[in-house]
């Protein structure tokens, strides 16, 4: 069910980290220069581009591997392009998000500021950067497992769907609210600020983590990859996929 999960899934507390140095709107004390660090670590390019592994789990069972590259730009583009196991696109060009399966003959379109997927947030990287809007709070999650001991793990507890972005660092308040939210957590480098991965959890026990690797600013690439361009003979589906189609092969 991990597909529709992903045109379905709610959004991301990723949507923005604030550019003022250390002022991080909701982060406790002690992860403030990791925020800021990350977000000066990616402010300045036009396009980002990263290799990136997907791992899809279920009650902590991986259930699928995916592969890829992926492009950022700003002002809120981006294109993940999967190899392995399958060739798909998931594409923002500003507008639309698209995701196109090649072997199916299909590309499903949402509007950008519609779509759920659990990608879309990461437009980010070319982005605002403003986390007060999705974020309540920032903290350190030591108890998380890190890939070197040189990084970070951050947990950003998210705000309910259309609450106003305003401070908040209550991390008692309404426990039942947060408790029914995905758990976000972001791996950085400690010294550098650079992404090494994102970690969704699903309270039904679905996860999906992003890792990242290979990071370039401003490579050579074309704007029209950030457009997407019907093949012949390809349906184009409007909105979120049926729960006919949601299923992901193991």
């Amino acid at each position: 069910m991990l597909r529709r999960l992903l045109l379905s899934g709610s959004c991301l507390a990723l949507t923005g980290w604030i550019t003022c140095n250390f002022a991080v709107a909701g982060a406790s004390p002690d992860v403030k220069p990791f925020v800021a660090r990350f977000e000066s670590r990616y402010r300045a390019a036009r396009t980002l581009q990263a290799t990136f592994l997907e791992r899809y789990t279920e009650n902590g069972r991986v259930v699928r591997v995916e592969s890829g590259t992926a492009y950022f730009r700003r002002p809120g583009k981006m294109r993940w392009e999967y190899q392995a196991p399958e060739k798909n696109v998931f594409l923002v060009d500003g507008k639309n998000a698209w995701f196109y399966v090649p072997d199916d003959h299909t590309a499903t379109r949402v509007p950008a500021r519609a779509s759920t997927d659990w990608r879309t947030p990461l437009a980010l990287l070319a982005g605002e950067m403003k986390v007060s809007r999705v974020c309540a709070q920032v903290q350190a999650a030591p108890d998380e497992k890190i890939e070197d001991p040189g990084d970070v793990m951050l947990r950003c507890e998210l705000r309910a769907t259309g609450s106003p972005s305003q401070d908040s660092t209550a991390s008692g308040s309404n426990p039942s609210a947060r408790e029914s939210r995905e758990s976000v957590y972001i791996e950085i480098v400690m010294k550098t600020g650079e992404l090494v991965g994102v970690n969704v959890r699903d309270p039904g026990g679905v996860g999906i983590e992003f890792h990242f690797a290979n990071w370039q600013a401003d490579p050579p690439v074309d704007d029209s990859l950030f457009r997407f361009r019907v093949p012949s003979g390809v349906a184009i589906v409007n909105g979120e996929l049926p729960a006919g189609n949601a299923g992901v092969n193991p």
